[in-house]
């Protein structure tokens, strides 16, 4: 049975990294992007959100960005059973890092160790000034949208800003897929959680691993471009299967 296989696996695993994705989060209320009922699917034009181009030279574009996250369900959502599975996963002593696409710092309000979390994509709770790389919260931008600036501009130097993550047409921070490159080349098991492995670098990060021996297991509701890497590949809801295989 591909379970207990994939069970087995994590068992006897000395060097685990896991890559997880916005599907680990759809049980804690924050919906995915690609899936069946994903905010993509159900809204195709919100995936011009998360363009830079777009963002930058469509000021309507940056209002509506605002609204959205003032109105992230993140704010107010919790970690779910796999999040939590990862975090007794950690307590074994084998997990050396959770290599994450997800904004919404999840992983860390679990308990996971915040070093071993690395932020591919960045964190919507902080706002970066794309003129002057100013950073502040994101609650302050937000207090501002509340009270009536629907694009609120930097207070440093006027430019545009937008939460500190990355969106499509920005590159990845060196330094972060510098450190997640080379933990997926230490790992012996590498654990996909709830991505659909299409959106890279990080997807190819299953790919480093594979190629320097590590077994791959994939656990996600649809296909994905990498599962013919995977030893086994899983379909069953997270919340339920990833608590079963590290417990």
């Amino acid at each position: 049975m591909s379970t207990e296989r994939a069970r087995s696996l994590i068992a006897a695993a000395e060097r685990i990294v896991v890559l997880s994705g916005a599907g680990i989060s759809t049980d804690s209320g924050i919906p995915d992007f690609r899936g069946p009922n994903g905010l993509w699917t159900r809204d195709p034009g919100a995936e011009r959100m998360s363009d830079l181009r777009a963002y930058l030279r469509d000021p309507e574009l940056r209002e509506r960005s605002w609204q959205a996250r003032l109105a992230h369900p993140a704010w107010n959502a919790r970690p779910n059973a796999a999040h939590e599975a990862l975090v007794d996963l950690e307590r074994t002593g084998r997990l050396l890092a959770i290599l994450t696409q997800n904004i919404d710092r999840l992983h860390q309000r679990a308990g996971s160790a915040p070093d071993r979390v690395v932020e591919l994509h960045g964190a919507m709770f902080d706002t970066v000034c794309l003129t002057c790389a100013d950073r502040r919260p994101m609650r302050e931008a937000l207090d501002r949208v509340a009270a009536g600036e629907p694009d609120p501009p930097c207070l440093v130097c006027g430019g545009i800003l937008k939460s500190a993550t990355i969106s499509f047409g920005q590159a990845l921070d060196p330094e972060v897929i510098t450190r997640a490159r080379a933990a997926a080349r230490s790992a012996d098991l590498m654990l996909a959680v709830g991505s659909s492995l299409t959106v890279q670098p990080a997807a190819g990060l299953v790919g480093v691993a594979a190629r320097a021996g590590a077994q791959v297991v994939v656990c996600n509701a649809a296909e994905t471009p990498y599962d013919d890497l995977a030893t086994v590949v899983l379909r069953e809801p997270l919340g339920t299967l990833l608590p079963t295989l590290t417990g």
